[in-house]
């Protein structure tokens, strides 16, 4: 039977983890994600002016974009954690969102993000509908049923039919839609937005970079004041809404929190218009912390519930030099269970052994707070030296393994060596550092000074190349490497592994967690391989942390 103490505990984890909302933002590039994350943490409470993406003269930029490169780029290229509570003041709930990049040349970061998270709210642009990067990230979303709030961006522009942009939602991303607000007007007649739930307008000054005094609430559409302000766009909202009520399908929370129908916002994130409702929305329909699925070591699978006492949780993320000035590395864990308490032991699962969790730390972008308490849908900072790598379970003593992050295959090949060939072990460092944080994908040919980096899009090696100047200070030089592909490799057991290694010996490598793996210089040649090792498998995904040694 439980103590007092022990259930006084238990109702207080309980009641902590039912206050967390989790979410991450995602989009294709340039529909306004940024904009958006940057609104939600003013209307938030958060930070008392909005920075901008775009303006790169300005001397502020957006709290999600914190890195030297993305200021001069004006694009996210790394996801960030923000914490804020809402709404403010110690009795809101507290909110983390992550902000993740749209380029698709980082969508592994922005995979790694969405399974630290609960919910995720997509952003849509108006005028050009569903991308191809929004497909993507979808699909990741629905691996994991995550439920997806649509915000539908830039209605201030010209834009397309909203009916129209439903549909093609529905069609194109097989989600159901169920819209909770309707826009006012677009382009430049776009006055606001009407919520079709509580049968109200809430007015707000367009475009503030600060936030104003919550403005008029209007209530009711059949209400005067609406014919005094929008007597060019009343009407065709009134038959907008009719429509609208009676053909399309009304928001079901169950279905929402199966991943199988989104709610859809209309707005401006530059103007303000359709922030708060997002923000209550979370709130109000975004799940708490959910259980979590977790391998055993002793074989076989549990769920792990989000008010377990006992601490869990796993690292998805690896960030370094985050503070230049102490060239330092942090590790994101997302809390999946119990409490994380300053200077408590922990059971690292993948080394096997203890380590103790000091000076914890939670995020607004780059700027970072002494966290004494964190549990279950908190994102915590650790100061990592080299003892944890992205996948990795901390727990409170139980060996388990929660479902791994996947690494892909890099599609695109170049070989990195020193322009001064006394930096070779600076460059080494760096990209080791890098490779460990999943900028780039960094293996080993033993052959030479030169390290051969794998990356999903050309951008990546860019931004490695920039970074690796700025935060490394060395210089390299970049040759095209003239591969097709790379295989993760497992083998039946060690004769084979002998055996394969000795023949194929020219073209083996090793990554970033000593895997074998295997170069392919053209497609022919990997299915010729393949052929030829029938027993042996290749892998164009492999989990972090996962040993591919042995089938």
């Amino acid at each position: 039977m439980n103590s007092p103490a022990a259930t006084t505990t238990s109702n207080a984890l309980a009641r902590d983890v039912s206050r967390r909302r989790t979410f991450a933002i995602i989009s294709h590039p340039d529909a306004g994600k940024t904009t958006l994350t940057e609104k939600l943490l003013l209307f938030g409470g958060a930070i008392q002016m909005a920075g901008t993406v775009k303006a790169r003269k300005s001397s502020r930029h957006a709290t999600s974009d914190w890195m030297e490169v993305e200021k001069q780029r004006g694009i996210s290229v790394t996801s960030s954690v923000m914490q804020f509570a809402y709404p403010p003041g110690p009795a809101g709930q507290t909110i983390n969102l992550l902000d993740t990049p749209g380029h698709e040349d980082f969508s592994e970061d922005t995979y790694r993000v969405l399974t630290a998270v609960d919910a995720a709210v997509m952003v849509i642009d108006a005028a050009k509908g569903v991308e191809a990067q929004t497909i993507k990230l979808l699909e990741v979303c629905r691996l994991r049923n995550t439920p997806i709030i649509t915000f539908v961006n830039k209605m201030d522009r010209e834009v397309r039919e909203p009916v129209d942009i439903l549909e093609e939602i529905e069609s194109v991303l097989k989600i159901d839609c169920a819209p909770v607000t309707w826009p006012i007007g677009m382009g430049k007649a776009f006055r606001g937005v009407y919520h079709l739930l509580t049968d109200r307008l809430q007015r707000f000054t367009p475009g503030e970079e600060k936030r104003s005094a919550d403005g008029e609430l209007i209530e009711g559409l059949d209400n005067p004041r609406l014919d005094e302000l929008f007597p060019d766009e009343v009407k065709h909202l009134r038959e907008n809404v009719e429509l609208i009520r009676g053909a399309s399908v009304p928001f079901d929370l169950t279905r929402f929190l199966a991943g199988t129908q989104s709610p859809v916002f209309f707005g401006s994130g530059i103007n303000n218009f359709g922030v708060q409702e997002i923000l209550q929305a979370l709130l109000d329909w975004a799940p708490p912390p959910q259980p979590r699925e977790a391998t055993r070591e002793d074989a076989g699978t549990r769920m792990v519930e989000a008010t377990e006492p006992p601490f869990t949780g796993f690292v998805f993320k690896i960030q370094a030099n985050m503070d230049p000035r102490h060239r330092d590395r942090i590790a994101f864990l997302r809390v999946c269970s119990g409490r994380y308490q300053s200077g408590m032991k922990v059971h690292h699962v993948r080394l096997g052994r203890e380590m103790k969790l000091a000076n914890a730390i939670t995020f607004m972008a780059n700027e970072r707070v002494a966290s004494d308490d964190a549990v279950a849908g908190d994102i915590i900072g650790i100061h990592n030296h080299g003892q944890l790598q992205i996948g990795d379970t901390l727990t409170e003593g139980e060996s388990l393994r929660f479902k791994g992050i996947p690494y892909f295959a890099p599609e695109l090949f170049n070989l990195a060596r020193p322009k001064d060939p006394f930096k070779a072990k600076q460059l080494q460092k760096g990209l080791k550092e890098l490779g460990e944080e999943g900028a780039v994908q960094v293996f080993d040919p033993g052959t030479g000074n030169s390290i051969l980096l794998g990356a999903v899009g050309p951008l990546q090696f860019e931004i490695v190349a920039q970074r690796l100047q700025s935060e490394y200070k060395v210089d390299a030089v970049y040759d095209a490497a003239n591969l097709y592909a790379a295989r993760w490799l497992t083998f039946p057991d060690d004769n084979t592994r002998r055996k394969f290694e000795n023949d194929e010996a020219s073209r083996m490598a090793k990554d970033i967690d000593d895997n074998p793996v295997y170069l392919a210089p053209n497609r022919v040649n990997l299915q010729l391989t393949m052929e030829r090792w029938p027993n042996v498998s290749f892998h164009a995904i492999r989990e972090h942390g996962q040993r591919m040694e042995h089938a």
